[in-house]
């Protein structure tokens, strides 16, 4: 399951996603996580999934690696489909026992909600898929660059945001590496209470928090090694710059939430 979770992860190719402005790429992606929660009908939620789709194709990402971004969410898919299969009421009874109830309704938001979540979670991990750190960094301080009239550090906030999404998939490797090692050693947190489960998991999370501080005083021992500080007087060795193709994603993401609005007041309204 820890070899599941991609986020931050980079995939190198060359597609029209990854030759998007990354400035182009983050706005879209706010605007359409944005987008998806406009939907209020099966049809606009369907033009959001065939969007998310076609979105895939263009990134040339393999989809079974977007497939592995959506499987550590499973179980919290599972919850929110069955809260509100349970607990919606309205329309034809499908099930009746006791206390539990399942109707038309609650069937149908339990789906809306979980395709939902899965339409957000691949916008979301098509970013770090077709965005270096570098790109994103510059991208998040030049979109943040008004606040600097109110004195707010913005490439420092850029760097912490980026370093954070950098180091998810290191920690990851290295609770990897410390549970394969506790197993060697006979650990076993996979039996007994709940108590004892978790007594089992501190000689996993102490390690791992150790080696969280001793990467993070590498790093900025390294960034100190180069003269690294901040934000002032720092030039880019790749300047950024608008061309058709982000114009053209800007004009196609107007397409796409039109359709949407028109969608909702066509189709039947779900949630």
């Amino acid at each position: 399951m820890i070899s599941d979770i991609t986020l931050g992860q980079y995939y190198r190719a060359d597609s029209l996603l990854h030759r998007l402005d990354a400035r182009t790429k983050t706005t879209l992606t706010l605007a359409l996580i944005t987008a998806t929660f406009f939907c209020r009908s099966f049809a606009s939620l369907g033009l959001t999934a065939a969007f998310s789709v076609l979105l895939v194709l263009l990134s040339g990402v393999p989809a079974r690696m977007v497939a592995r971004s959506v499987r550590p969410l499973l179980w919290i898919l599972l919850f929110t489909a069955a809260m509100n299969l349970f607990y919606q009421r309205g329309g034809d009874v499908l099930f009746s026992w006791k206390f539990i109830t399942i109707t038309m309704q609650g069937v149908s938001v339990a789906i809306f909600m979980a395709v939902r979540i899965i339409s957000l979670v691949v916008i979301g991990s098509l970013l770090t898929y077709t965005t270096t750190p570098t790109q994103l960094t510059d991208a998040l301080e030049r979109l943040l660059s008004p606040l600097r009239l109110a004195k707010v550090p913005v490439h420092t906030f850029a760097m912490m945001m980026t370093l954070a999404l950098r180091f998810i998939p290191v920690l990851l490797e290295e609770i990897e590496r410390i549970m394969n090692a506790q197993k060697a050693r006979g650990a076993d947190w996979e039996t007994g209470g709940l108590l004892k489960r978790a007594k089992a998991l501190i000689p996993i999370f102490v390690p791992l928090l150790v080696s969280a501080f001793r990467r993070a005083y590498d790093l900025a021992l390294a960034m100190e090694c180069r003269c690294y500080t901040g934000g002032a007087g720092r030039t880019r060795m790749n300047s950024s710059r608008f061309a058709l193709r982000d114009g053209a994603a800007l004009l196609g993401f107007a397409a796409f939430f039109a359709g949407i609005l028109l969608l909702n007041f066509v189709g039947g309204k779900v949630v």
